[in-house]
């Protein structure tokens, strides 16, 4: 057995998991992937990903296949909620690529996941396969499933999701932290809106209001729009991404807010609802053999568009760390992939926490303090955009807590 590879059974096929099993495979390490859907699924709209997010595309040989289909927005507009003016315009486009090495995309999340599932062609993917629970034996690891099948390998990566089967047979359940809120999300396609020509540019709007908000930005090369509508909804506790939600709900609490947006929001045949949960940051998420990647380690609320690229940071670090290591080495590697992941991801779940206040502000002094305030948002978001996570690993930057905010 001198010189063998390392094993890893990863439970989850989403784009965590596939960025997983795929930057194994180029760093030399044998992976298997574990998906509980019965085909192919991508849950969501869209998924905003950051230079942060494609700098781990790009390792995985997938940025090219994506450019087709993204859109790179030329800017951010946030936009008073009842006036529809623009309160700060910030400019993205080639200026954004300049300062950190990558552009900022916005795709469908099924062209991403397709693109995945492409990059990993030829490693076994088992669908249908849904965990049950895992366990560390003297030597390795064991993932079981629904079906009576089980799978043996050095390491076990849950890459699940917030409902984590992984996490839970191995740190037991835990308290999901309810934010009061539910999403509604959808794609409209362009064509549905031919009274707003302004939503035909590329640009990532945000609608910003009491006690709710809208995120609006194009997909599919542009034929889609995607949005994210956000509002207070205490009785709503479905934590489900394949929730559908009633446009009649959705446009009532947003009435009285601009036209331009409730057209929009009318335009959803099926918006998805769904009750936005996190949980309290772990204190640890690896035990022996076992460790979680993406949401069933670190999920977080959508309002800093960090969770998918925080899962390829994810992918790309652990893949590093496994490279190289014989199966004696992996309880090391996994411990040393998560004391590197773990503050930077604690971090942006805090912020994302944060976020959804300053968005929601009512007309006021507070309100008109933050919208003077956005022109130093490129600046205070630089330490999440401007990371290379196969760059920390080689050289790490002390000084990057110091400019958090």
């Amino acid at each position: 057995m001198a010189g063998r590879r390392p094993r890893i059974a990863v439970v989850g096929g989403g784009i965590g998991g596939l960025a997983a099993a795929v930057a194994l495979r180029r760093s030399g390490v044998e992976a298997v992937v574990h998906e509980q859907a019965p085909r192919p699924t991508a849950t969501g709209a869209g998924v905003a990903i950051g230079a942060n997010g494609h700098r781990v595309l790009r390792s995985l040989g997938i940025d090219r296949r994506l450019a087709t289909t993204a859109v790179v927005p030329l800017r951010v507009d946030f936009r008073h909620w009842s006036t529809g003016r623009t309160v700060a315009g910030l400019g993205i486009g080639d200026s954004y690529e300049q300062r950190f090495g990558a552009p900022f995309r916005h795709l469908e999340r099924s062209a991403l996941q397709d693109a995945l599932l492409a990059a990993a062609d030829g490693i076994p993917v088992r669908f249908g396969a849904r965990c049950t629970g895992v366990e560390q034996t003297p030597d390795g690891a064991v993932a079981r499933f629904a079906d009576g099948s089980v799978a043996e390998a050095d390491a076990v990566v849950g890459a699940d999701g917030i409902h984590s089967a992984v996490r839970n047979a191995v740190f037991g359940p835990d308290e999901a932290v309810f934010s009061g809120t539910s999403g509604y999300r959808a794609l409209v396609p362009l064509d549905r809106v031919p009274d707003l020509p302004e939503l035909a540019e590329p640009v990532l709007w945000l609608w910003v209001g009491p006690g709710r908000h809208v995120v609006v930005y194009p997909v599919a090369g542009g034929r889609l729009l995607n949005f994210l509508a956000v509002v207070p909804d205490p009785a709503w506790t479905v934590e489900s991404w394949v929730t559908e939600g009633r446009t009649g709900d959705l446009l009532a609490a947003f009435d009285g807010w601009h036209p331009s947006l409730t057209r929009l929001l009318a335009a959803a045949e099926r918006p998805g609802r769904w009750a936005l949960y996190d949980r309290e940051p772990r204190r640890a998420w690896t035990r022996g053999r076992i460790t979680l990647l993406g949401d069933a380690a670190h999920p977080m609320l959508p309002h800093h568009g960090q969770g998918a690229n925080q899962a390829l940071e994810d992918a790309a670090v652990l893949a590093a760390l496994l490279a190289g290591a014989g199966p004696d080495d992996v309880p090391a590697a996994l411990r040393r992939y998560e004391l590197a992941r773990r503050p930077r991801t604690r971090a942006i779940q805090a912020g994302s926490r944060r976020n959804a206040a300053c968005l929601q502000l009512p007309d006021g002094p507070q309100a008109t303090a933050r919208d003077a305030d956005l022109a130093t948002l490129p600046d205070r978001l630089a330490w999440i955009h401007g990371h290379d996570a196969l760059a920390e690993l080689r050289a790490p930057a002390p000084g990057e807590a110091a400019t958090r905010r």
